[in-house]
């Protein structure tokens, strides 16, 4: 009879030609589809090259062990994530503690008792659907950056100094726009104007950070770090500028309103890390280049500009950007005066 459970795709690594046969018959009958493979080498080549939801490993092989093996899937974050059973005849305490010290999942003696391989690969299989649900989850609210942070190196509150950009827009009388329109039209207009916005930043290696309303913000360079983060900050800004250009052609096609952005950036050292509680957390960057962003974006505003950026953003940029020098400006809270600059968008005729 069939197992009940979830059918799998599993690679059995034995150098020995009679074990491969019989284990792979065993594991057959459990109802889940197999390779093989005849030693350690071989088996990473089929790991790398194909998508396996559980490993049978030999300890004793030529050209490279079992524990070679291990240690190989450990240094790999795609396959440290496939539960490995090792499948040995050695006896040995010290053995069994190696094997999970490198990440093993579970342990069988060989020759491999059928009862305890049902159970064992029943519950390493289960054990990766559920592993694959949560990455799965993880990747769903939150952006890819964060994801694959917090899935290679796990959650834990706190942060670190890091040297990045910092990206806050709005859209302008936004409210005056909710009053005059549908709720479902202002909707469906938010969700196409954000699927723009995000794509300009993302396309960039910028994450963005929060949603509010119809505000944002995002951040470059935290928590995959990049040297010209203020360059991509930039691009993606003016990027961000010419995709609402065409968005809002079409705004005109559907008698629909136009809309209008501020965009402000600044550039320097902040907290960058997850706050919150260990129920509810967030990955976030804070501090005074975090502050200074939001006020030069809102004092876009002020300005009559729609991108602004701080003297820190202009002296990192390697790129060429027109921009013009609105002088020194004090913000609120702030005792120096900041130079600003207006970044310069051609729009297209």
């Amino acid at each position: 009879m069939k197992s009940m459970h979830k059918q799998g795709r599993l690679l059995i690594v034995d150098d020995n030609k009679v074990n491969r046969i019989l284990l792979a018959r065993a594991v057959e009958q459990l109802g889940h589809q197999i390779e093989t493979a005849d030693n350690g080498r071989q088996a990473l080549e089929k790991l790398r090259g194909g998508s396996f939801d559980l490993v049978l490993l030999d300890i004793e092989m030529p050209e490279m062990d079992g524990y070679q093996v291990l240690e190989a899937c450990l240094e790999d974050n795609e396959l440290r994530n496939i539960p490995v059973i090792m499948t040995s005849s050695l006896d040995e305490v010290d053995s069994v503690v190696k094997c999970i010290e490198l990440g093993a999942e579970d342990y069988l003696n060989k020759p491999v008792n059928s009862i305890l391989l049902r159970a064992r690969v029943n519950a390493s299989l289960e054990k990766k659907q559920l592993r694959d649900e949560q990455r799965k989850l993880v990747r769903t609210f939150a952006t890819k950056e964060v994801a694959e942070e917090l899935l290679t190196t796990g959650f834990s509150l706190g942060g670190k100094f890091v040297d990045a950009s910092v990206m806050f827009t709005d859209i302008r009388s936004f409210t005056t726009l909710t009053e005059s329109r549908p709720p479902a039209e202002i909707t469906e207009i938010l969700n196409d104007y954000y699927a723009l916005m995000f794509d300009a930043i993302t396309s960039h290696g910028g994450s963005v950070n929060q949603m509010i309303g119809d505000g944002l913000m995002a951040i470059f360079g935290a928590p995959v770090h990049y040297e010209d983060h203020a360059d991509r900050a930039v691009r993606s800004g003016l990027e961000m500028l010419e995709l609402l250009e065409g968005f809002n052609q079409n705004q005109t096609v559907q008698k629909r309103p136009q809309i209008k952005i501020g965009i402000g950036i600044a550039s320097g050292q902040m907290i960058a890390g997850f706050t919150g509680t260990q129920h509810r957390a967030t990955y976030t960057c804070v501090g005074d280049t975090v502050n200074l962003a939001a006020r030069i974006e809102s004092h876009t505003k002020v300005a009559g500009q729609p991108f602004l950026i701080d003297k820190f953003t202009r002296e990192a940029l390697s790129i060429d950007v027109q921009t013009e020098d609105l002088g020194d400006t004090i913000f609120k809270g702030k005792n120096q005066a900041i130079k600003i600059f207006a970044v310069k968008y051609n729009q297209h005729d």
